[in-house]
Order: C-alpha cells, then sequence, then structure tokens
C-alpha cells in the first residue's frame, strides 16, 4: 500500500538530492558528460562568487523581517476575528480571499499600484500633496515592498493561527477572568502558551517558504524594470533594481538555467539544503523560547 509513496520519494526526492550532491563536484553543462573537479565549484562559491554574498544578504532579510512581520500580523488578525460575533464568516473570508490569489498575478498587482508614476497609491499621496517614493523602482524600499505583498498574502498563516485560537479552552480565560487576569495577561499566559506548536509551524514553515523565496522578486524584478526576460536569456532582469531583489534562488537558477553552469548550481543547491536544515533544527529547538512557558 505504501509502495507507489515510498517510490515516489526516491524517484523525485531522494535521487534529485543525491545527483545534486554528485554533480555538486563536477563541471557540467547539460550538455557534454560530467566532468570530476572536487571542491572547486565550493571553493568559488565561498571566495570568488561576486553575488552569492549579496543574494544571500537579500534571502537572510526576506526571513528574518518578512516571516516573523507576517506571522505577527496573522496573529493580530486572527486574534480580531476570534471576537467579532457578527458576520464572522464574511470577514474571516475577506482575509484568506487574498492568499488564493496566484503570487505572479498579486505581485504583477501589486507593482501596478505601487507604479511611482502612475499608481493608485502614489496618485492619492500627491492628492494630499506628498510626492510618492518610488516602492519596487528603489533599491532601498523594494525589498519593503514585497514584505508588504507578503502582509497582505498572510491568510493562509492567519487561518491556521485562528484555528489554534479557537481550540484553546474557553474555561480558561473564564478562570483567570475571576482571578482579575487582564486581557494582556490571558493572552501572555494562556493563548500563547496554548498555541506553541501552532505558532512553531508558521515559524517553520515561513523560514522555509523566505529560504526560497523566488517567485515574488523574480516577477517583481521583470515587471517594474518594464523589460521581460523572453528573448533576453534567463534571469536578465532578475535583481531589479541594483540587485536589490535579487534572492539566493534566483541566482541559482541564473547560474544553472542561464550560464548552463548545472554543476556549480548543484552546489549552491547543497550549501542551501545545508543551511536550511542547520536554520530549521535551531529554529524547532528555540520554538518553546519564542513563548513564555507555562504555569502551574
Amino acid at each position: 500500500m505504501v509502495g507507489p509513496m515510498v517510490a515516489g520519494l526516491l524517484v523525485f526526492y531522494v535521487y534529485p538530492l543525491i545527483a545534486s550532491v554528485y554533480f555538486s563536484f563536477t563541471s557540467f553543462d547539460l550538455f557534454t558528460a560530467p566532468a570530476f573537479t572536487g571542491f572547486t565549484n565550493y571553493i568559488f562559491l565561498f571566495t570568488k562568487d561576486p553575488l552569492v554574498g549579496s543574494a544571500a544578504l537579500n534571502t537572510l532579510f526576506f526571513v528574518l523581517i518578512l516571516t516573523p512581520i507576517k506571522i505577527l500580523t496573522a496573529l493580530g488578525v486572527a486574534g480580531l476575528l476570534v471576537r467579532v460575533k457578527r458576520a464572522s464568516g464574511f470577514w474571516r473570508t475577506v482575509f484568506y480571499l487574498p492568499a488564493l490569489v496566484p503570487p505572479v498575478a498579486s505581485v504583477v498587482a501589486f507593482v501596478f499600484l505601487f507604479n511611482p508614476g502612475s499608481g493608485p497609491v502614489n496618485v492619492v499621496l500627491r492628492f494630499f500633496g506628498i510626492d510618492g517614493p518610488l516602492w519596487f523602482n528603489d533599491p532601498n524600499l523594494a525589498k519593503p515592498s514585497l514584505v508588504i505583498l507578503g502582509i497582505w498574502v498572510m491568510g493562509d498563516i492567519m487561518i491556521i493561527l485562528l484555528a489554534g485560537m479557537l481550540d484553546v479552552p474557553r474555561e480558561l480565560y473564564e478562570a483567570t477572568a475571576i482571578d482579575g487576569a487582564s486581557g494582556w495577561q490571558q493572552v501572555w499566559y494562556i493563548t500563547l502558551p496554548t498555541m506553541r506548536p501552532v505558532i512553531g509551524f508558521a515559524a517553520v514553515t515561513g523560514v522555509i517558504a523566505a529560504l526560497q523565496y523566488f517567485t515574488e522578486a523574480a516577477v517583481a524584478s521583470s515587471v517594474a524594470s518594464g523589460r521581460a526576460s523572453i528573448g533576453e536569456g534567463p534571469g536578465a532582469t532578475m535583481g531589479y533594481p541594483l540587485g536589490s531583489l535579487l534572492t539566493y534562488t534566483e541566482w541559482l537558477y541564473i547560474r544553472g538555467f542561464g550560464n548552463y553552469q548545472l554543476g556549480y548550481a548543484s552546489a549552491l543547491a547543497v550549501v542551501l539544503f545545508l543551511v536550511a536544515g542547520t536554520v530549521l533544527m535551531f529554529a524547532m529547538r528555540r520554538v518553546r523560547a519564542f513563548t513564555p512557558e507555562e504555569t502551574s
């Protein structure tokens, strides 16, 4: 009964992982047989690659900034929805719907909304006498603009946190209310400790998604630059403006499918796998530190 699942894991997960490790020690361009080169790819990655450092820092920004902000926003919205008495189903649907929008469509819409010349956001700002920024065309604001997009599509995390909040026993709130606990104390000593596994799940999945951040950054760069990559080679617009949106997975894609350096791209993938595994192990160990310990 489990044979098909095991076969799928071996073919689509285990084999590609082993193959990536093997190719990372070779020079491979997809058209000729791979030639073993030892640790050359890894040495180049850590000592000579001119953009891997900035790509890693951009990815780290999304891990450390986007993920916590997205979880905190989803947690706040879930807390508000728990207290809604009338039309609760309507408001839950409203906040969840953006998560159903395809990533490409949502990024294109946001780049249009934040267009520095004709976008509705800057038009409204000019109406109040404020000169709007360049948003996705400004290297300093491109990543924060994607953070705003991430907040808008936090419905998938919000619905999970909402389910966790609704699962907290009401008797605990009633007992602490009788003892004189304030609303904040109830949240700090009841809601958060009870929801620790749910918050941990949201944090771990958020870190995984941020480490693999690709589609939103690539589409935002392409649309904001006004140039499509088609006909210009893979990755022609990735990182616009000035490399501020170049993530680690984008650089991996450019090396592998833009420059046909499959061996070096495999080395990048192996390093990402090791870093992701280490970060996630640490995160799962430290999840308990994100919320206060339960008190007896």
